[in-house]
């Protein structure tokens, strides 16, 4: 049965720079790289080796402590570098394109008759399987684990985020085909939510075999996390898995084509950039090439992801796994005179949540923001700031404070088995205190790991 949920908390941080509904090609990158470091708790254990010619599919390497889950290359060129950090830590795989995109297989799969164990199976074969996230914890899914339901958002509401309407319009099939393998994986539902603010593509509203759900309301309706708590919430000991809706359509694409093509539109967005559109591209795709001739100031901060959540990364960086955008925004590292741009100013150009400028009346108006924290961080104070964006039936103040203290039983009792970190994006945003809520909410899901999973 369908629910639709409407929020009264929440936050939408209104940049300028959001991308027009124009959609481009992308040169086809000369490098392209595999990050094991967006992949967190898991440690790569490489099956190839620097100067291999590889193809688009190719396994590069497999987790050491879950050989199944697999990661697979998306183009085909020869491996240039495996670059190492301390204690020989496997920071990234560099591929250095061949331009022609050969493909490991081409044979489609028809998953109808297939059981779910033979689907698990080719998606961890073929290097799909990361898609899959699983909650608690916010990790790669344990393949070994049974979900009582999966989670599928159809749009995204951070600062700038990319239309999935329109990214995803006319790819009916390939979503549809997605929705029928993920359906194969869990006994549960299937759910699918849409955006209750406005109408949804008919890629979303016809979809088949999932209960169709909306959410309306402000940031971070779009999160996973958030749909997840207002629809089914998670228990102690029970798994709920998660997907993005783009990596459904690539699933799909998959099994329709047997090809590991993975082709994704995102969205070039930020204040700094000339032309804010949406470009097609490859997965872990070298962005220099989006960015050249775009960037409209010297001091900025290319991020890929949003800006609360995304990874800094330079002008010759790559797409994040996770990812579906690049934002470029003001770097934040200049002072500010206390008196025009400082605490004192009249801050015409500050956007307010808690009214501190008159900005707050501008319901509409978009700011030009940057990186700049405006503080440093300090005692860790009881505002109510917090609760005001955090749409979930959970004391947030307490449960942070419950992570930063090692209190694995008062985690337990506040939910941190529900929540992720990019659900405290917000609160880590509006925090007084200057705190980094997000990592210390993820310090408590590692320690919640390894003491009671």
């Amino acid at each position: 049965m369908s629910k639709s949920i409407k929020l009264r908390k929440g936050l939408d941080i209104r940049l300028v720079g959001v991308a027009e509904k124009v959609k481009s090609e992308a040169a086809f990158p000369k490098t392209v790289s595999i990050k094991p470091t967006d992949f967190h708790q898991m440690i790569p254990k490489m099956v190839v080796k620097e100067g291999e010619a590889v193809k688009a599919g190719t396994i590069l390497f497999h987790d050491k402590y879950k050989s199944s889950v697999k990661f697979a290359s998306p183009a085909s060129g020869i491996i240039k570098a495996i670059v190492r950090g301390a204690k020989r830590r496997i920071l990234e795989v560099l591929i250095e394109t061949d331009g022609q995109q050969l493909y490991l297989s081409e044979s489609a799969i028809n998953v109808d008759e297939m059981s779910a164990e033979q689907v698990k199976e080719i998606l961890l074969s073929s290097g799909l399987w990361p898609f899959v996230r699983q909650r608690p914890l916010d990790i790669i899914a344990d393949p070994e684990n049974e979900p009582k339901a999966i989670f599928v958002s159809a749009f995204d509401s951070s600062p700038l985020a990319p239309d999935f309407d329109f990214v995803l319009h006319g790819k009916n099939h390939e979503f549809q085909a997605g929705l029928n393998v993920i359906s194969k994986l869990t006994t549960g539902t299937v759910h699918l939510t849409m955006n209750g603010k406005i109408g949804s593509d008919a890629t979303f509203k016809e979809a088949k075999g999932v209960q169709l759900n909306t959410i309306s309301g402000k940031h971070p309706a779009g999160n996973v996390g958030t749909q997840i708590h207002h629809i089914d919430p998670i228990n102690k000991g029970e798994f709920v898995w998660t997907l993005n809706a783009q990596d459904v359509a690539l699933i799909g694409r998959f099994f329709l084509t047997g090809k590991f093509d993975m082709r994704r539109s995102i969205a070039l967005t930020g204040s700094e950039i000339k032309s804010p559109q949406y470009f097609e591209i490859l997965q872990g795709a070298n962005v220099s090439n989006l960015l050249e001739g775009q960037i409209t100031s010297d001091n900025v901060r290319v991020i890929s992801g949003n800006v609360l959540t995304g990874d800094k990364i330079d002008q010759d960086g790559y797409l994040g796994f996770y990812h579906n955008q690049i934002t470029v925004i003001p770097e934040g590292d200049h002072l500010k005179f206390v008196m025009t741009k400082g605490w004192m100013g009249p801050g015409f150009d500050k956007f307010s949540n808690s009214r501190t400028f008159p900005t707050w009346m501008l319901t509409k108006k978009k700011f030009r923001l940057d990186t700049n924290t405006n503080g440093e961080e300090r005692a860790f104070v009881v505002t109510g700031e917090l609760d005001k964006v955090f749409p979930f039936d959970i004391l947030p103040m307490q449960l942070v404070k419950a992570a930063i203290t090692d209190d694995i039983d008062g985690m337990e009792k506040l939910g941190i088995y529900e929540v992720a970190p990019e659900d405290f994006a917000l609160c880590e945003y509006v925090c007084t205190s200057k705190i980094d809520i997000q990592d210390k909410i993820r310090e408590g899901l590692d320690l919640i790991a390894s003491e009671c999973m």
